[in-house]
């Protein structure tokens, strides 16, 4: 195994960073990352956050990870990049400088944009290692999704690892144009994504949920002897619905994240801020509270509330 020039052996332990660019500063910006791999062999399973660099759940999910040990396989290796988008990590943004979406970029090219960069050089280095990945995400915005797990699930080995993962909540989410995701489909490799929680702001639930589910995908892949117990079998989704403000104004939830609604129930309301008038908001299905707008001042059209079909 080789990254960035470097040979890994068996039973190694390293910390490879991959230079990407240069700052205008001069500072140059390189992507660490964590490899750990067994003396026996088995799966690559890759874990990576910080796509969008304002998703911070996922990066203190991982850090939490390697700080306290969690990630020397038995049996295999593991590839844990916190932190890919430095870039937007360091400006507290989801995209990179020049205003594109990483995740909207692969397979990349060595001599386009910024972004493009960014995964051109991750697909070259480290994705054809790969065997199966984890990556991390949160809601965008201001918006806060419960826990949950997002894969193509007709896709070949995708649906059992979403199980062994044990998030509430699993997703069948087509693949995206450009997509880590798709990229990955091509080369037949599985990876999944977690969502949970919002940008900008840690969530000790999303955390922990995350952690315990990568130690679950770990022993389903054969790479440790230890999982943790699942609460809950995953409700699984087959599609998914925004219900979006019709009308400008300050929104007001009257639903939580993760809860069942009905069709006809009334969710919320968006009034006007003078008192004149409140208009209530129904849930257009029966199913799932998924993701929850927690901005009070909506525009029409907002995505306000995300609802899991079973």
């Amino acid at each position: 195994m080789i990254i960035n020039n470097i040979e890994i052996r068996p039973g190694d332990d390293l910390l490879i960073r991959l230079n990407i660019s240069r700052l205008p500063s001069g500072t140059q910006i390189d992507i660490p990352i964590h490899v750990f791999r067994s003396e026996e062999p088995g799966p690559v399973l890759l874990l990576m956050a910080g796509m969008h660099g304002d998703e911070v759940n996922g990066i203190e999910t991982i850090r939490r990870m390697i700080r306290r040990r969690m990630l020397q396989p038995l049996r295999g290796t593991i590839l844990a990049i916190p932190i890919l988008n430095i870039y937007g990590f360091l400006n507290f943004s989801r995209e990179v400088p020049d205003g594109k979406d990483v995740n909207r970029s692969f397979p990349g090219s060595a001599t386009g944009s910024l972004a493009s960069r960014v995964a051109a050089r991750f697909t070259r280095e480290v994705l054809p290692l790969v065997d199966y990945g984890i990556d991390f995400h949160t809601g965008g915005a201001s918006r806060s999704n419960f826990p949950q797990i997002r894969c193509e699930l007709e896709g070949e080995g995708n649906e059992p690892l979403a199980q062994a993962f044990g998030a509430p909540f699993i997703l069948d989410s087509k693949l995206r144009p450009g997509s880590l995701r798709k990229e990955a489909s091509k080369l037949g490799k599985s990876i999944i994504v977690y969502e949970s929680g919002e940008s900008l702001r840690l969530d000790e639930t999303s955390i922990n949920t995350g952690i315990e589910g990568t130690i679950r995908v770990m022993h389903h892949l054969g790479m440790t002897d230890t999982s943790v117990p699942v609460s809950h079998p995953p409700v699984v989704c087959k599609k998914t619905t925004w219900i979006r403000a019709r009308r400008a104004g300050l929104f007001r939830s009257f639903v939580k994240n993760g809860q069942a609604i009905s069709r006809g129930q009334q969710v919320g309301t968006v009034a006007d801020p003078y008192g004149y008038a409140s208009h209530p908001i129904t849930s257009p299905v029966n199913g799932y509270v998924i993701g929850l707008n927690h901005m009070p001042v909506v525009n029409q059209g907002d995505a306000i509330l995300h609802i899991g079909v079973e």
